[in-house]
């Protein structure tokens, strides 16, 4: 499977802007920036970028290909368009608003709305809101939404060449517990984190090559289904956590950024 997928991956690059110099990554998730990044086309086979106004679509010519890759094998599953936003900016670092990981053109986030789509302008996609797959409880999937196709598409991303994780809300990584039978190594790559219930997160390992990239610490073996599960929702009886109310911790860059961060995209 993953060969084939890497086979698609490389009929890809000619649909994408070109960067005017070799990716070079450096740093990780938490404070990082990117060279020679690629942009992704708004409008692909079988995807539809949204949010332009609050997103950017820069990202590591292997990232953007996985991406198109995921579309094109959703595609040809019979599934509708996908809805993608939030790579990095076009030379990484600090992303705005709460993305602390969209730094080094190594994640995205794809949206798990499987209805039909018509083909509409940037500009009419630009305040596309999705509605969330899980329970107002946040303890389980909604049944009226949640379909066995959204645990399809989720495992044709953790089988994209050179996935690290793809991160879902808990209830929807409960449902995939339950649902799944036969092979069920996939599902260690599906990890569970606040919110993403209308959306999942993919992130890609550092690539070959990029020395000064720092990947995350490994997922923990197993499948996921177990206690460290059921932590996620013993965290809905515990009273809300009190806001800070100091100043946010400003992102720490490696020093190499500078330089990257100062130069015009491309």
């Amino acid at each position: 499977m993953k060969r084939a997928l890497l086979a698609l991956a490389l009929l890809l690059p000619a649909g994408l802007a070109r960067a005017q110099e070799p990716p070079r990554i450096v740093g990780g998730p938490g404070g990082g920036c990117i060279a020679g990044a690629v942009e992704l086309p708004d409008t692909g086979l079988g995807y539809q970028t949204i949010r332009h106004s609050r997103s950017w679509f820069w990202g590591h010519p292997d990232t953007i290909m996985a991406l198109q890759a995921l579309a094109q094998r959703a595609r040809a599953a019979g599934m509708a368009d996908l809805y993608m936003n939030d790579i990095s900016k076009p030379r990484g670092g600090p992303f705005p608003g709460i993305h602390a990981s969209h730094m080094i053109g190594l994640d995205a986030d794809v949206w798990l709305d499987l209805q039909p789509k018509p083909a509409l302008s940037v500009a009419a996609r630009d305040n596309l809101e999705v509605a969330s797959l899980v329970s107002s409880s946040g303890r389980a999937v909604d049944p009226v939404r949640w379909t066995p196709r959204h645990g399809q598409l989720i495992r044709f991303a953790t089988a994209l060449p050179g996935v690290d994780r793809v991160l879902v809300n808990p209830a929807i990584k409960r449902q995939l517990c339950l649902e799944t039978t036969g092979d069920r190594s996939w599902l260690q790559r599906v990890r569970p984190w606040y919110g993403h219930a209308a959306h999942m997160h993919i992130h890609f390992r550092c690539p070959p090559g990029q020395a000064e990239c720092h990947d995350q610490a490994a997922v923990p073996p197993g499948d996921g289904c177990d206690a460290s599960l059921q932590w996620w929702f013993d965290q809905l009886d515990q009273p809300p956590a009190r806001p800070s109310t100091g100043p946010p911790r400003p992102v720490v860059l490696p020093p190499a950024c500078a330089a990257i961060l100062a130069r015009a995209p491309g």
